[in-house]
């Protein structure tokens, strides 16, 4: 009966080593994940600003074409009547 006990004592304390193992590598992999989670997070933050820096550069320059729209109607009528003053000039 003492070696039934023996063997008995000894599958238990080898139970016990794995779930300690196993403990550990869960504690390892949980780290694992937190530092992944924490680097996605820092990379969906940084993506986020990139974008509002994105769109921010876009509405200026959004802002900047409709400028030259309205400098193009004024100018370009300027344009075209000092070519035809001109051309009047040269052929005058």
């Amino acid at each position: 009966m003492t070696d039934e006990l023996k063997q008995i004592l000894s599958l238990v304390e080898k139970i016990q080593r794995t779930q300690e193992e196993q403990a550990e590598c869960q504690a390892k992999a949980l780290k694992i994940q937190q530092e992944q989670f924490e680097m996605a997070a820092r990379q969906f933050d940084r993506a986020e600003a990139l974008q509002d820096r994105a769109e921010k550069i876009q509405e200026s320059g959004a802002n900047l074409m409709g400028l030259a729209r309205k400098s193009m109607i004024v100018l370009l009528p300027v344009i075209v009547v000092l070519l035809i003053y001109l051309s009047w000039l040269i052929f005058r």
